[in-house]
């Protein structure tokens, strides 16, 4: 900075501003000292500043799994949000492993990040207690916290596990198997609890729990198998995999029993993963919203590390079927075609 200052014939408070309060210095004094900068190749030290400020203009975001495009998309909502608000994001993925979660939260503290935004599949209260107690404020993203007081942005699982069971009902299924595991899952009870709601809104339809022993697609695979191996009289006339992974796991293998989906069973998903709009049979799903929480977890970070009225709150984004061929046929997914809202419904509590 000293180098630059000479060589722009300014003080080195000036460049100083230039770089952290740019609205300070005139635009002839500014262009000086980016010419200077230019000039010598100067990139300002952030490990010193952060050592000085004790913070970062940098974000930490640890997701659950970077294979499931629900967390891709969370990610490409907070980089966007964040940078439009002058900040870095950081980002790591735990891939559903909580050691490496708690391993990933100590690095991002250690790089003096100015916050937390935590996409994690479980409370996870020990390290985000740590975190919170050096000082971090932590932003929960599809997960609402229950033991920790902290802000929170989620879809409406409930929701979703209703509109998919709905569907499904609506299409004359009225043997409904449920593709599922890890019910400890926050998403995965709530999806469960919305399809019970369904299902008891019409009588004469019933659930049939599928315990596929895991929420990625050899869990799904197995189900599959299994479900192609019932009696016709006790197979389910319709499917609802808690994750889309699960569900197009389960496509393949009725598909390769000879099981004509959707004809004789239709099967939908319920996390809208972007794997699974294409293929043989492009899958019925419902909208997470995944950027839209994103953003919406930056704003709530930004507003606690800046507004000292802050009050801890969840914001619950709204959620809708998105009807394909897994359920209604080409022809008739032609027809129904929709865009999802661009804008989802928001309640904050």
């Amino acid at each position: 900075m000293h180098h630059v200052a000479a060589r722009a014939g300014v003080s080195l408070a000036t460049v100083s501003n230039v770089l952290n309060h740019p609205e300070r210095v005139a635009d002839a004094t500014a262009a000086r000292v980016h010419d200077a900068i230019a000039e010598l190749g100067y990139t300002p030290n952030r490990n010193a500043r952060a050592l000085v400020s004790g913070s970062t203009r940098a974000i930490g975001l640890v997701v659950a799994s970077l294979r499931n495009s629900l967390f891709t998309d969370v990610v490409s909502g907070a980089h966007t949000t964040a940078r439009e608000r002058g900040n870095t994001l950081l980002v790591a993925s735990s891939e559903n492993d909580l050691e490496a979660q708690g391993e990933h939260l100590a690095f991002l503290e250690s790089t003096r990040v100015s916050g937390i935004l935590l996409a994690s599949m479980t409370e996870s209260r020990e390290q985000v207690d740590a975190a919170k107690q050096h000082g971090l404020p932590v932003v929960y993203v599809n997960y609402e916290p229950t033991e920790v007081d902290a802000c929170s942005v989620v879809v409406d699982n409930e929701q979703a596990g209703y509109v998919a069971a709905q569907h499904l009902i609506t299409q004359g299924c009225r043997r409904i198997g449920f593709v599922s595991a890890r019910p400890d899952l926050q998403p995965v009870g709530r999806r469960r609890a919305g399809l019970l709601r369904a299902v008891a809104a019409h009588p004469g339809v019933e659930l049939i729990d599928i315990d596929a022993g895991d929420i990625d697609p050899p869990g799904g695979t197995d189900a599959g198998v299994r479900i192609a191996r019932m009696p016709e009289h006790e197979r389910p006339d319709g499917v609802l995999g808690v994750t889309d992974l699960l569900a197009m796991a389960v496509v393949s293998e009725l598909r390769a029993a000879g099981i004509r989906v959707p004809e004789d069973i239709p099967v939908s998903g319920c996390d809208h993963n972007s794997v699974a709009w294409g293929g043989a049979v492009p899958l019925t799903s419902v909208t997470m919203h995944g950027s839209e929480m994103g953003a919406a977890a930056v704003e709530l970070l930004l507003e606690e590390l800046t507004d000292p009225m802050h009050v801890h709150r969840t914001v619950v984004l709204g959620s809708e079927l998105v009807p394909r061929e897994s359920t209604l046929g080409r022809a008739g997914a032609a027809a129904a075609r929709v865009t999802p809202p661009s804008d989802p419904r928001r309640t904050e509590a």
